[in-house]
Parts: C-alpha cells; sequence; structure tokens
C-alpha cells in the first residue's frame, strides 16, 4: 500500500515536470542571456536562445513522458508538435510573437473542441487526458469537458491580452505566476461538481494531478 501510495505521488511530480519542466527551462535560459543593460538586439538573442531551449526541453519531456509515464496524451503530443512549428517560425523569422501565440492556438482549439464536444453529448475531456475517475457519470464528464472548454477560451483571451500589454519577461513570468496558480484554483473550483456526479471519494488527487496542462 506504502509503495503504491509512494509511486502515485512520484507520477504526480512527474507529470508537473513534463507539463512545466519546459517553461521553466525557456525561463530559465532566457534569463541568463538577457542583457544586463536592454538593447533590442540582445533581448532578441535571449529570445532565439530560451525558444531554442524550449523546443529542446519539450521533446525531452515527450521522452520522459513515455520513458517513465509509459504514455503521451494527446494534448501534450499537440502541445509540443506547436512548440517544435512556432519555436521553429520565432528563429527562422526573429520574431517572438509566433511563440507568444502557441498558447492562444491551443487554448482555442482545445476549447473549441471541448465545447462541441459538450453540444453533441461526447465527453472530448475523457480521450484528452486518457483518464478514468471511478464513478463519475457521463454527465459529469460532459460537464467537465464543458467547464474546461469555457476555461480554456479565456486563457485564449488572458494570453493575447498579456502579449499586447506586457513585455516578453512580463508575459513568461506570467505564464508561470498566472495561468499556473489559475489552473489549479479551476481545478480545485470542479471537485464538488464531480463529487456531486459520482466521483469516488478520495479521489480528488487525482482530478488535480490528471489536470489539463495550460503551459
Amino acid at each position: 500500500m506504502a509503495d503504491n501510495e509512494t509511486k502515485k505521488a512520484g507520477s504526480s511530480w512527474l507529470n508537473v515536470a513534463v507539463d512545466y519542466g519546459p517553461l521553466l527551462v525557456f525561463l530559465g535560459v532566457y534569463r541568463f542571456n538577457a542583457p544586463d543593460d536592454p538593447n533590442p538586439a540582445g533581448e532578441l538573442l535571449a529570445i532565439m536562445y530560451g525558444t531554442g531551449a524550449f523546443m529542446v526541453a519539450a521533446v525531452s519531456a515527450l521522452v520522459i513522458s513515455k520513458w517513465r509515464l509509459g504514455k503521451i496524451s494527446p494534448m501534450l503530443w499537440f502541445s509540443t508538435a506547436l512548440i517544435l512549428g512556432f519555436g521553429a517560425l520565432t528563429i527562422f523569422f526573429g520574431d517572438p510573437r509566433f511563440v507568444q501565440l502557441k498558447p492562444t492556438i491551443i487554448y482555442s482549439v482545445f476549447g473549441v473542441a471541448l465545447l462541441v464536444g459538450y453540444f453533441l453529448s461526447r465527453p472530448l475531456l475523457k480521450i484528452l487526458l486518457e483518464a478514468a475517475f471511478e464513478g463519475l457519470s457521463d454527465k459529469g464528464w460532459l460537464k467537465l469537458s464543458r467547464n474546461w472548454g469555457v476555461f480554456f477560451l479565456i486563457l485564449a483571451a488572458l494570453n493575447e491580452a498579456l502579449v499586447a500589454y506586457m513585455t516578453f519577461e512580463g508575459w513568461l513570468w506570467a505564464k508561470l505566476w498566472v495561468f499556473l496558480p489559475l489552473t489549479f484554483l479551476f481545478t480545485f473550483t470542479q471537485l464538488p461538481m464531480l463529487l456531486k456526479h459520482g466521483l469516488d471519494v478520495g479521489q480528488e488527487e487525482d482530478v488535480v494531478n490528471d489536470e489539463p496542462p495550460t503551459a
């Protein structure tokens, strides 16, 4: 029993590392290379270095997920593909807007997909997460998909607002100190609804651990 709990805790931390590790690498490499005396050329070079490290870290997270967790979620596949695609565009054109656009596209695509699935009575979130919360009814999955769909669209709008009104570094920090806390807070607000729709008591931690990544 203790071994199972230890493995579960280890997997939880590994999930977080896979989801948010590349973002931390991006931020760290960018800060290391950012010029002490701000200038456009030095700033752009730091962004290029950070983007390259972001791409390498994203691929590493994909490999680690398969190696340690035994699976790669559809959301992680999609996110990594966009990181590589938009990261390459950022480096090629020397324009950070491409890498900043990536979260907006991810949030918008998944938000629309989940809401379409909801109106078609298909809980797509269950497929995207590859998770099975014991006891949760189909109605519960549908409501969870709807709620996450709306939340993703809100994050897409928030990302665009932050890009428009913040510096690149400010936007990077916001990914860590705004999006991450908001995601955990939103996930916790879903627990009463999930318990009402059959989620087995004691699975609250599983719900938090299996939340969709928003990095």
